[in-house]
């Protein structure tokens, strides 16, 4: 980096950007609203930044903190949760060239003390901490030295949705970064986060007194992705179709409710011959930091885990992220789904779910010691990925218009830095968004599920709860009210003298598991409710409405499985290898590439993709570059790593161009 009494002057900042983009980075453009956000950022001004995982949210403050230091400005406070996503942050800003450095507790006390000193002497460009150390009086009295000598640059927030209490990843210590405006009121701050709803948003700029702050809000979507939600029937034989018939020696995520079921899982995976890991809270931190390692550097690792893993993993090219239990609201499944397909490469969201998930996550709602405002807004937000999970129309539109944007179809614009971004719409009537819409890469849109009127089955089904309170007075279970249904007989029926109900077998024309289906989008819909222990079935007060035949009921129909796909990281690679007269060729060029950056990873201890991104290998190996000049050119190769690499490379692409012998 460039000495700082040799700084250009700060009102150059804003034009000195793009070249810096090109220089540092390697990219020829920004991506969406990027520049605009890098301009106010470097020109003093706070911002609050929505964009998509994936979107480049990091260059969004990495930027502005490497203009402003060269600038005579000093150091970036980045305020991050965890620890790995610092390594990884460190390690690929210093292959780029910028000097950037943790505080945490993985360093030894002498590591520690010289990365104080560097920050004291406003050497570094970026310093990563979690905010339970930087409210520390230790840490507040350096960054007071610092803010004495205007060497405190710019106050980077990343996943701010954890400041609130509504949002899907509450972090109590993200409360006490208010703290740093009232202490510095005249240093920038950038608050950043993937994730966030009405509720959300307002909590982060209240809590963070972010209200002056300029609001940049990206597309939420996500093209790349394919939303697939099935209903739960053997969810292991499920998901083992899904991933040998679609993601065979891939990497992806699978999250499960509780670590009981991730570790068998996992165990389970193993046993079919799949590089499978378990992930969460309960296993000792060493094991958890082990398997992230693994999973970050090492190809076609599947990581089994529950929400406690995630945060910050900026791993590209995960090709599948599969649910085998419904997650809370949708926040938390957008957030955790969108960690698939990070390079822009196609991708698989994949959910099974049913009964016995709706009844679990309104319980775990109901049982909850929070206070009735904060329940209410959870079922709400419940509520509202049933309606995603039980819907007949495009799940894309459904899931963008949760938060607040119309989807008005696949007009997807592709750029050099990476997964491709649909400008931001104006915000409209959730209600309205994506009405008709069809984005052709979701299940409902590539495969229009058939319904049926099931009205009369709801009214049923309601109506013999109904009977079982009047007869009883007391609640059954699904189980035992499938039965009374079916007009099946048992010690249970007959014990409570249920054989006698005019209710009795009045829906023996459906099976076992259209009922389910039935119960389901009762208790999705919020017509039933279950209660204690044993959950048993209520009628809520919205049940009176479809019993008096006011409220129509259509459900989807259960289908069979979707025929195989080609696998995501074949099809990706062939769109870029689209020529077979090429194909040959650039293919065992990109595959000497990927092997010279394995070996470049382990001897940096860093993941591969840190060298370099897979779109970046794909460019070199389609082109071919035989010069430095050339090389320069290729999306992704800045002046550092051209300098530190680009001999190497030619080489590699020379020798695995000349013919063998």
């Amino acid at each position: 980096m460039a000495d700082v009494a040799n700084a250009p002057p700060a009102v150059a900042l804003a034009d000195a950007t793009l070249p810096l983009l090109h220089e540092v980075f390697g990219y020829e453009a920004f991506r969406g609203p990027q520049r605009s956000i890098v301009e106010h950022v470097c020109a003093g001004g706070d911002a609050l930044v929505l964009m998509p995982t994936g979107g480049g949210k990091s260059l969004c403050y990495q930027l502005p903190a490497i203009a402003r230091h060269r600038a005579g400005r000093g150091v970036t406070l980045v305020v991050s949760p965890l620890i790995a996503l610092m390594h990884d942050q460190v390690g690929a800003l210093e292959e780029l060239g910028v000097h950037a450095a943790f505080l945490n507790s993985t360093l030894e006390s002498d590591e520690a003390r010289q990365i104080e000193r560097e920050l004291l002497a406003g050497r570094l460009v970026l310093l990563y901490a979690a905010p339970e150390r930087i409210l520390t009086p230790r840490f507040l009295a350096m960054l007071d030295s610092l803010h004495e000598r205007g060497l405190l640059s710019l106050v980077a927030i990343d996943e701010a949705h954890c400041v609130s209490q509504w949002g899907h990843d509450f972090r109590e210590e993200y409360l006490g970064l208010s703290q740093l405006h009232e202490r510095f009121a005249d240093v920038p701050r950038i608050a950043l986060t993937a994730t966030a709803d009405a509720h959300t948003r307002a909590d982060i700029v209240q809590r963070l007194a972010l209200a002056g702050a300029r609001p940049f809000v990206s597309s939420f979507d996500r093209p790349n992705i394919r939303y697939t939600i099935v209903e739960k029937d053997d969810a292991r034989a499920q998901l083992r179709r899904f991933m040998e018939d679609e993601h065979a020696g891939d990497a992806g995520i699978v999250y499960c409710q509780s670590r009981k079921k991730v570790e068998e899982t996992a165990a389970w995976l193993c046993t079919l011959g799949i590089d499978a890991l378990p992930y969460h809270a309960g296993l000792d931190a060493s094991v958890r930091r082990q398997h992230q390692d693994r999973f970050l550097r090492e190809d076609g690792i599947v990581m089994v885990a529950t929400i406690a893993f995630g945060m910050g993993i900026d791993k590209p090219d995960v090709r599948f992220v599969a649910h085998l239990d419904l997650p809370k609201n949708i926040e938390g499944y957008y957030q955790e789904t969108g960690r698939a397909g990070r390079d822009g490469a196609p991708a698989d969201a994949w959910m099974t779910y049913g009964l016995a998930d709706v009844v679990n996550q309104r319980r775990m709602i109901d049982d909850s010691v929070a206070g009735d405002d904060f329940k209410r807004i959870q079922r709400g937000k419940l509520d509202a990925l049933l309606a995603l999970a039980e819907s007949h129309d495009c799940r894309r539109a459904r899931l963008l218009a949760y938060f607040g944007e119309p989807y008005g179809g696949p007009d997807v614009v592709s750029d050099a830095q990476g997964p491709p971004l649909r400008a931001a719409p104006a915000r409209g009537a959730a209600s309205e968004a994506g009405v008709g819409v069809r984005c052709g890469n979701c299940d409902n849109c590539l495969n229009p599920p058939r319904t049926w009127d099931a009205t009369e089955a709801a009214r049923k089904a309601l109506s013999c709860i109904y009977r079982f309170g009047q007869h009883s007075g007391i609640g059954f279970g699904v189980g035992h009210l499938i039965d009374v249904l079916r007009g099946k007989r048992s010690d249970k029926t007959a014990q409570h003298g249920h054989e006698t109900l005019s209710t009795f077998g009045v829906g023996a024309e459906l099976s076992e598991a259209q009922w389910r289906g039935v119960l389901r989008q009762l208790l999705a819909l919020g017509h039933v409710r279950t209660e204690g222990e044993f959950n048993t079935l209520q009628l809520a007060a919205s049940a009176r409405a479809v019993l008096r035949g006011e409220v129509a009921i259509v459900l989807r129909e259960a289908r069979a499985p979707t025929p195989k796909r080609r696998r995501g990281y074949a099809r990706a690679r062939d769109a870029v290898l689209a020529d077979r007269a090429l194909s040959e060729a650039a293919e065992a060029r990109f595959l000497a590439l990927r092997q010279w950056r394995s070996a470049v990873a382990r001897e940096h201890n860093l993941p591969a993709y840190v060298v370099f991104h897979d779109t970046t290998l794909l460019q070199m190996a389609q082109r071919a570059p035989a010069t430095l000049d050339t090389l320069a050119l290729v999306s992704g190769v800045g002046a550092k790593k051209l300098d530190a690499y680009g001999e190497a490379i030619l080489r590699v692409l020379r020798e695995a161009t000349e013919p063998a012998g």
